[in-house]
């Protein structure tokens, strides 16, 4: 499964990085392209972004985990029955917000957080809205989805610039 894996030091406590991206409220502050975050109910929310040619899409997500002590937040893209099925069959977020060890300060001695940011995905191979036949996700090969050999490593590639980017919008509002 493509992942995507980026970690950077921030110059900020745990606890103020943990309340920013525990709560999806906060996405459009940091987040890329997220211009707002609607329907926030029972760990389920959604994200209305711009791309970057200027189309709003929405996207659906539910919390899989959050875990303060451990500095764990998960959450997963409900991808059925959406265009994003065309090309996704799975996609899952994963930050992880660990007080920076002893002598690991930020800037200017300033108490230090370790953020990891991981987008594991999986190309579906599937036409959007096409559902397999048998009910077993398996498709009659003449209808698959032919994705270049490359797919994996394209997918990896975009999903590495917005982790990055989502780093860096956290770390400008954290500062």
């Amino acid at each position: 499964m493509p992942t995507a894996r980026a970690s950077r030091r921030i110059a900020a406590p745990a606890e103020h990085l943990w309340r920013i991206v525990s709560d999806p409220y906060h996405l459009p502050r940091w987040w890329p392209r997220v211009e707002r975050v609607e329907d926030v109910d029972g760990g389920a929310f959604t994200e209305v972004m711009k791309t970057r040619a200027g189309k709003t899409v929405r996207a659906d997500f539910d919390l899989v985990r959050s875990d303060e002590p451990a500095g764990t937040v998960v959450w997963e893209q409900r991808l059925q029955g959406t265009p994003f099925a065309g090309v996704l069959s799975f996609s899952e977020t994963e930050l992880r917000v660990v007080p920076a060890r002893a002598g690991g300060a930020g800037a200017g001695g300033a108490e230090a957080t370790d953020v990891t940011n991981e987008m594991r995905q999986e190309l579906s191979g599937r036409p959007a809205g096409e559902s397999a036949p048998d009910g077993g996700g398996a498709l009659q090969p003449s209808r698959r989805l032919r994705l270049p050999s490359l797919g994996g490593w394209m997918l990896r590639r975009a999903a590495s610039r917005t982790i990055e980017e989502a780093l860096d919008g956290l770390e400008q509002i954290s500062g």
